[in-house]
């Protein structure tokens, strides 16, 4: 008996340590209600191996939630079926938002590897979702007796956007025809991810390596400060080093006097993922048109792009070409007069050679100074980085009395990002917003605005937004401060636009919250913000020189208002050629796989491009259309110009800060998101739709 209660002492200690050493185990922070203030992702606590757990336990939960929904012994109804699957998979969106948008500005080989990995898993779960005939059906049920419901225009909406995806997304198919189209979502999930990432190793892997300081000429001081830190980090002291980051090429193209080295960096940039190695692109892009052609016909559309359109204000690829066709004619007219002028300049020198591309943005800058008496770092010392951030911060104060409390108390993924807690005027809080500003190997190109969560409403409780803007500006060296160009300056303005739409959201349901909108809507409340930046009452605002705090000359200013349509030729031309070369991509009528190069020349060819321009994206790097989303959307953003240079008159026509058509925007634009028709709510703001003319007139081509 001795030795029995013996044993079960020890059995009870064994026992009792299991139970201490499972306590102690680590809680993945990704499975649990985060403790953070306002419920922000826990960044310091998530470790690597975190994310595959979460993300297989989120597609769990959610396929579970799918079951409930149709074992529903009750018939369909817009609760128990278009509710109940809106707020499905609630922490696989949760783990997504942290993964996903920390894989575009932190990531590394282990996350690349962790994202290959959930490609073909998400694309499964997803079609999974999409191609359940059961849930489909009690959706169908519910669509089809819609007009009988009684819906508010949010309900009705989100029942019809949750319909169509449906359809789209293969309901309607045959097995067999399902099968395929499993097969060609998961093919095409992997090779968007691929090209993103050819893209950023081509982009990081070059470098320009100048130990000769004679060769710096014409480069200003901070940017050959911030080319001697660049090459010093990378083990090479007292030389200077430049990239094809975008703070580093193109202020580099404008200002090197070294010709050679010009036209050196810039064929590296326009060559990115066109070497024929293991970044090449080119094998990618031709399988990923092939594919997205065979799902279009696989869905009963003629072609990808009216796959796309058909959910966009534009509708159709013809009225698409239409409109881009409408601007390139004078946008060419207006680049070939620019480019006749600086060939002069070049002849005027005493050199003989003709203006190639490389050449473009060096004598353009000689041409302001000479035609406006400005040069471009003649701005740069007035534009601290802070001092634009405040000053965005202000035109939202003065626009809507917005508060933006800095919050270095709350959790963020990397040192040099910021954290505001925004505010009505009233101290009501409304969400947190991230700003990320510098390059770093880690980071993907370009700016970007996302979400770590989007606002909703759930269970009558107002969930706030969390959103982050991402931006690749030219770092602090030194004693020297983040001094921005205007473009950079533009670039803030822009980005805050969206952040907004993301902030002030004021909707039910996450699927149409904020920047969930057509594309050709979504950049109307970013671009509409650019418009603020130039004006004089808004640089006094934020343009103060960094030393001597002086307030932006007003000579200066009206010299940057004098220069404001200064080559637009070429901006546009660059511009429409990469969107029309977008849609002559995506109105192929083939699956069989395209030679990259020839069909890009023969493309360019037909747009009217001039030898002296590149089109701003060629095909092995355009990101936005074969790894970002607006395949068949580029020219969005220029249809969106159209919207908010109307839109913008709405306030010239009043007053800058007019409360009447700020409340207006913000009611009709910025709190709706994508719960109505987006002209019905343009119409609602502005009493009318846009004038083409407002854009025609803004760029001087009329």
């Amino acid at each position: 008996m001795r030795k029995i209660l013996i044993f079960a002492v020890v059995m009870l200690q064994l026992a009792a340590c299991k139970q201490t050493t499972k306590t102690m185990e680590r809680v993945n922070p990704l499975l649990t209600d985060y403790t953070t203030p306002y419920e922000i992702p826990p960044f310091e606590s998530i470790e690597l191996g975190d994310y595959l757990p979460a993300f297989e336990q989120g597609m769990r939960d959610q396929m579970i939630e799918i079951e409930d929904i149709t074992n529903n012994v009750n018939p369909a109804d817009f609760s128990n079926t278009i509710e109940a699957l809106e707020k499905s998979g609630a922490l696989l969106t949760k783990v997504s938002s942290v993964f996903f948008n920390l894989n575009g500005s932190l990531t590394n080989d282990s996350m690349q590897s962790i994202a290959r990995t959930l490609s073909p898993l998400m694309s499964k779960h997803n079609d999974d979702i999409s191609l359940n005939p059961v849930l489909f059906k009690r959706i169908k049920a519910v669509y089809d007796m819609r007009d009988q419901l009684s819906l508010n225009p949010e309900q009705a909406m989100l029942l019809e956007k949750t319909y169509k995806r449906f359809v789209r997304g293969g309901a309607n198919l045959n097995l067999d025809d399902q099968e395929k189209l499993r097969k060609v979502n998961e093919e095409l999930s992997i090779l968007s991810l691929r090209f993103g990432e050819n893209l950023l190793a081509e982009t990081n892997k070059y470098q320009l390596i100048v130990d000769d300081s004679s060769q710096l000429t014409g480069l200003p001081d901070n940017m050959k400060l911030a080319a001697a830190g660049a090459a010093a980090k990378v083990g090479k002291e007292g030389k200077w080093m430049f990239t094809l980051h975008s703070p580093s090429i193109f202020p580099f193209l404008q200002f090197a006097d070294n010709r050679a080295l010009r036209e050196q960096i810039f064929k590296a940039y326009i060559s990115r993922g066109n070497h024929d190695d293991e970044y090449d692109n080119k094998k990618i892009i031709s399988r990923t048109v092939a594919l997205r052609y065979e799902r279009a016909k696989l869905l009963g559309y003629e072609t990808h792009a009216d796959f796309i359109l058909e959910q966009n204000m534009a509708g159709n690829p013809a009225t698409v070409n239409a409109f881009l066709d409408k601007l390139m004619k004078p946008a060419v007219e207006m680049a070939t007069r620019e480019a006749s002028q600086l060939q002069a300049m070049i002849n005027k020198t005493g050199s003989n050679f003709k203006l190639e591309p490389w050449d473009w943005w060096y004598y353009a800058e000689k041409l302001r100074k000479e035609k406006f008496d400005l040069d471009e770092e003649q701005l740069r010392p007035y534009f601290k980085l802070e001092n634009v951030r405040d000053g965005v911060f202000a035109v939202a104060n003065k626009l809507w009395g917005l508060k933006f409390i800095q919050r270095n108390d709350l959790p963020k993924y990397h040192p040099d990002v910021e954290v505001y807690e925004v505010q009505e005027a009233d101290q009501t809080h409304i969400g947190i917003l991230y700003m990320d500003y510098y390059p770093r190997e880690s980071k993907r190109g370009g700016a970007w605005m996302s979400s770590f969560r989007k606002e909703y409403v759930d269970n009558g409780k107002k969930v706030t937004p969390i959103i982050t803007t991402n931006y690749n500006f030219t770092a602090p060296q030194g004693d020297q401060p983040a001094l921005l160009s205007w473009d950079e300056v533009e670039t803030i303005f822009h980005e805050f636009g969206h952040a907004l739409h993301g902030l002030l959201a004021n909707t039910t349901y996450s699927s149409l919250s904020g920047t969930s909108v057509p594309r050709d809507f979504v950049e109307l409340p970013s671009q509409i913000m650019e418009n603020w930046a130039p004006e004089p009452e808004v640089l006094a605002l934020f343009a103060r020189h960094h030393q001597t705090n002086e307030l932006i000359p007003d000579a200066l200013v009206q010299k940057m208002i004098n220069s404001g349509t200064f080559n637009q030729g070429f901006a546009m031309t660059e511009f429409l050629a990469a969107a029309i070369l977008d849609m002559h991509w995506h109105t192929v009528t083939t699956n069989v796989e395209l030679d990259v190069e020839s069909f890009e020349k023969e493309s360019l060819a037909k747009t009217g491009i001039i030898p002296e321009i590149v089109v701003r994206y060629r095909s092995t790097y355009f990101s936005h259309v074969f790894s970002g989303g607006y395949s068949a959307g580029y020219y969005s953003y220029i249809w969106s110009e159209v919207l908010d240079a109307d839109a913008f008159e709405a306030f010239k026509e009043k007053s800058l800060f007019d409360q009447e058509t700020a409340a207006l925007f913000r009611k009709n634009i910025l709190e709706k998101g994508g719960t109505e028709d987006p002209m019905a709510l343009y119409v609602a703001f502005r009493g009318k739709e846009p004038d083409q003319n407002a854009l025609l007139k803004k760029r001087g081509l009329r």
